[in-house]
């Protein structure tokens, strides 16, 4: 799906919800980037003030040589291999780099800095599987420069001055990209085994665990790299295995000769294990055709160059290359509409304006153009037990996952209620999907009006205050609410209010899908 004004039907927006719909506006590489920029700035300030002891000249040098050469030889090998760069993965690779190196003046510390930024960009060309990057490339950019001699990954941004920021700045980068579960997995297992030797040593619990968090990279390496999405098992069930293992190789020492145990190996030996386990590489995609779904809405087709696998439900990022991005980037994630094994992939997308620039790219292609399907993956997937009920609960376009559904076959058999708010009549897409599923739909509209011909209408249950759909109104809907999986989808807020809603109603189980702006 893609960012919508959802109908008004939910509870009064949860600070959860203002907090999505704000990060929101920023994709998920922007944020990162912003994030990683304020650091910059804070810890420069930090040398200002006396907490850190690198110099000020040592330490803007540094950043413009980061910063600097990542964007250089990306452009440079872009052009070489005719492929559009990414300006803003170029930025964050340059920052992360900034903060694993010890910023000198030094001639070989500065040369092997520089090596690293060249590596790094070259390892997203070279170590490259159908134009996806394997590994992270500060990681093995730092790595590869480590076996040179030329200069160490010292990971300085483990600093305790740094928390002040780091902290807040790696929750929202979590939070964003909603990753905490994984994050939590990770460090969970890296504080408590490097806690463990601490306490061998003869250290106190809490001074171990003290060390553990601000001394050693925990916090930035589980913010900043390992979560990183393009590097990342398309399912959260091996992303979890993924944390834990590589947890327990960032923090148990290890030593297999020419290689020792450190943050860049233990992540790199992660993104093997993930790219093994993932969708491997990205797809071409050659552009079909559209049609219309309500007068703000559009279904787009594409023919893939390979067969995509995915889980109706799942989601697909595009790369939709701009002259002009604007402040969400290049890149956009859009919820699969069709069944696995058709031969076209779809997308529905609300093309009413204001436009972002990577849909006003979108809006714009001509059949037989091509765009890049860079990764495939989410979990907002329906049970494998036929037996468990489930009710489907859509926020306007937020409907796209659950067409998915319908048109795999995956509700047939199944005890399911769908639930659609929509603003108005006009505005209820996949109507005639809805009204042949065979599925029991019920259309909440946030002006009142009657649904199209062939659904029912959920207004005579009654709803909240100001046409605010809430728990009361839902159990009247659903008495059975309690016995059954809930699915939730559409806008951050939407999606918030409306979980909220759902457990107020007595559901046990709630899953969200809510649009990340990847």
């Amino acid at each position: 799906m893609s960012p919508v004004d959802t109908p008004q039907t939910g509870p009064a927006p949860t600070l959860a919800g203002r907090i999505g719909t704000i990060s929101g506006r920023l994709t998920m590489y922007r944020m990162i980037l912003v994030v990683l920029a304020a650091l910059a700035a804070y810890s420069v300030l930090l040398d200002v003030l006396g907490w850190l002891t690198f110099g000020v000249p040592e330490m803007l040098a540094h950043l413009v040589l980061c910063l600097g050469l990542t964007w250089a030889t990306n452009r440079a090998l872009a052009a070489l291999f005719r492929v559009n760069p990414h300006t803003e993965s170029s930025l964050i690779t340059g920052l992360l780099l900034y903060f694993l190196f010890w910023p000198s003046l030094q001639p070989m510390d500065v040369a092997g800095v520089a090596l690293a930024c060249v590596l790094a960009s070259a390892s997203k060309y070279a170590l490259a599987w159908r134009g996806r990057h394997i590994f992270n490339p500060a990681a093995a950019g730092a790595f590869a420069t480590g076996l040179t001699g030329l200069n160490i990954a010292t990971w300085w941004a483990a600093t305790p001055a740094m928390l002040w920021l780091l902290v807040p700045g790696v929750l929202l980068v979590l939070h964003r990209t909603r990753k905490l579960l994984m994050a939590a997995v990770f460090t969970a297992v890296a504080t408590t085994v490097i806690t463990a030797e601490l306490l061998r040593s003869g250290m106190t619990a809490g001074m171990g665990l003290w060390q553990a968090l601000a001394q050693r990279p925990v916090l930035f390496f589980v913010g900043f790299m390992l979560t990183e999405p393009l590097t990342l098992p398309p399912r959260r069930r091996h992303q979890l295995a993924l944390a834990a293992v590589v947890g327990v190789l960032f923090a148990v020492p290890w030593n297999l000769g020419v290689v020792a145990n450190s943050p860049e190996a233990a992540l790199l030996a992660g993104n093997l294990l993930a790219f093994l386990a993932g969708q491997r590489g990205a797809v071409k995609l050659r552009f079909a055709g559209t049609r219309p779904l309500t007068p703000t809405t559009a279904e787009f087709s594409f023919e893939p160059a390979r067969p995509v696998r995915f889980l109706p439900g799942q989601y697909m990022e595009l790369d939709l290359p701009q002259a002009r991005p604007d402040g969400k980037g290049r890149r956009r994630v859009f919820s699969l509409t069709g069944s696995p094994g058709q031969p076209l992939v779809t997308f529905g997308v609300r093309t009413a304006g204001p436009v972002s620039a990577a849909k006003a790219a979108l809006l714009a292609l001509r059949p037989g153009e091509e765009v890049t399907a860079t990764a495939v993956g989410g979990d907002f997937v329906l049970p494998r037990d036929t037996r468990r009920p489930v009710l489907l609960i859509a926020a306007g376009i937020g409907i796209t996952p659950f067409v998915s559904y319908l048109a795999s076959g995956g509700l047939r058999g199944r005890d399911a209620v769908l639930l659609l708010l929509a603003r108005s009549a006009g505005e209820v897409a996949y109507g005639d999907e809805l009204r042949d599923s065979g599925v029991r739909v019920l259309v909440l509209m946030a002006d009142g009006s009657t649904p199209p011909s062939g659904l029912a209408s959920a207004a005579g249950a009654g709803s909240g205050a100001s046409g605010r759909l809430n728990g009361q109104a839902l159990a009247a809907m659903v008495p059975d609410i309690a016995g059954r999986d809930v699915y939730v989808s559409g806008s951050p807020a939407s999606v918030a209010s409306l979980r909220r809603a759902a457990r107020k109603a007595g559901a046990r189980r709630v899953r969200t899908d809510s649009f990340a702006g990847y």
